[in-house]
Formats: structure tokens, C-alpha cells, sequence
């Protein structure tokens, strides 16, 4: 092996380390948000407030809609994101820490009634076309290969399946959220082809209530801005 190849691989090797590091540091900060959150709500992780959240971004009154289908929650967190989708056949809560959230808190995840899958930056382990439903809540922006992602869960729903989510748009980059996302990258990347069922943003609310104006619909153009986007879209059939 010549002097310029050996010199190539130490670089990879930089840069490998380098990156590993990155995500070591990225995915320690998310732990230890989490290990904060369960210390501060007395030893537990409350899920009460999914249910109106996410019927409010599916704009839909009760779970009925979910009836006997397989519901995924990409970037569920450890909280039991999809314990109100009670007339699902199947849910799954995708995330990249899943099985360190599940040994940071084992009492939780037992009262979910879930099936939890551990991702990878750029893979997740479910058949193509095996959900009829995937969620995203404020998830896509703390991940760094963002068309990987996107195609993945492109990938995992079945044709005529549904991407619902919620998403910060023109955010500001920082340790646990590397991405800033725009709607024309969302539109390019997550729902290309994609019927667009609706697509509402808003700016920002109260601190201590972001989302206020998303449920009550009070809509804006974003134009560059920081805000909020709720969209719901269908995968073509052909």
C-alpha cells in the first residue's frame, strides 16, 4: 500500500471519529433532557397531553380513524407517544435511543403497550410498506442525514398509507437538533408525490404554549420565519 493511500485512510479515520463523536455528544444531550424530565414529573414521564396533540395535527376527533391499522411514531421518545391509539392494530414508537430509553426506564415502557424499534441515523429495521400510518412529531430536525431519513419512512408505509407530523421550520441549529428545515425541503423530501391532505403554519406561540395558534388555527405564511408546520399527506397507490 502506497504512501497516498495509507494517508487516505488515516483521514477516514479522522473523520469516522470525528462524526461518531458528534453523535456520542448529540445523543448524551437527549438523555440527559430525558433523565431530567423524569426526575422533574416525580419519577415518571407523563403522556397524557399526545392525545389531543396528535389528533389536533391529524385534525381528526377520536382515534377511529386508526382503526386495526399499524400506527408508527418516528422519533417517539420514551414517553409512550401512541398510548392513546387505542383502536390501532399494531403501534410502534421508532427511535434511535429506544433500547437506552428502555433501560433508563423500564417501568414505562411496560405501561405503553407498544412495540419499541431501535433506528439508526440512516436505517430503520421494518419490511417495506408495513405501515398504514407513520407519525413524526418534532423529530426530523434532530436527525443529521436528513434524506436518508426522509426516504425511510417513504419507505415503511404502504401505498395509500398517511405521514402525519409536526415540524419547526427555520429553527436555529443547536447540540440535539442539528437540522434546520424549510417547507421546501419537507415538500422535496418527505412528501414528494405525496397528496397533501392539509398543511398549516403558524408562527410560534406563548413559551409556555407553541402550538397555541396550530390549534386554533390561526394560519400565516412563514416567510423565512420560525414557526410551526402540521401536515397530513397520502402516499400514491402506483
Amino acid at each position: 500500500m502506497n504512501r497516498e493511500s495509507l494517508r487516505n485512510i488515516e483521514i477516514l479515520k479522522t473523520i469516522k471519529l470525528w462524526y461518531n463523536k458528534k453523535i456520542h455528544s448529540k445523543h448524551s444531550y437527549e438523555l440527559r433532557y430525558w433523565r431530567e424530565r423524569y426526575r422533574k414529573e416525580g419519577g415518571r414521564l407523563n403522556n397524557d397531553f399526545y392525545a389531543e396533540l396528535m389528533l389536533s395535527i391529524s385534525d381528526e376527533r377520536s382515534d377511529a380513524f386508526l382503526k386495526d391499522k399499524v400506527v408508527a411514531d418516528f422519533g417517539c421518545g420514551p414517553r409512550g407517544s401512541l398510548v392513546w391509539a387505542k383502536s390501532a392494530a399494531l403501534r410502534i414508537g421508532i427511535d434511535v435511543l429506544a433500547q437506552r430509553y428502555i433501560r433508563d426506564f423500564p417501568t414505562e415502557y411496560r405501561k405503553h403497550d407498544m412495540i419499541y424499534v431501535t433506528s439508526t441515523e440512516k436505517s430503520i429495521p421494518i419490511p417495506d410498506g408495513f405501515c398504514d400510518v407513520v407519525y413524526s412529531v418534532n423529530s426530523l430536525d434532530h436527525v443529521r442525514d436528513l434524506l436518508a431519513m426522509c426516504n425511510e419512512i417513504r419507505r415503511i408505509l404502504k401505498p395509500g398509507g398517511e405521514i402525519i407530523g409536526s415540524f419547526n421550520l427555520n429553527h436555529p441549529p443547536d447540540r440535539a437538533e442539528p437540522q434546520t428545515l424549510s417547507e421546501n425541503m419537507l415538500r422535496k423530501m418527505l412528501f414528494r408525490d405525496y397528496e397533501i391532505v392539509h398543511w398549516w403554519v403558524s408562527a410560534p406561540g406563548p413559551e409556555d404554549d407553541l402550538y397555541r395558534p396550530l390549534f386554533e388555527r390561526e394560519l400565516i405564511d412563514a416567510k423565512g420565519g420560525e414557526a410551526y408546520l402540521w401536515a397530513r399527506a397520502i402516499k400514491p397507490i402506483t
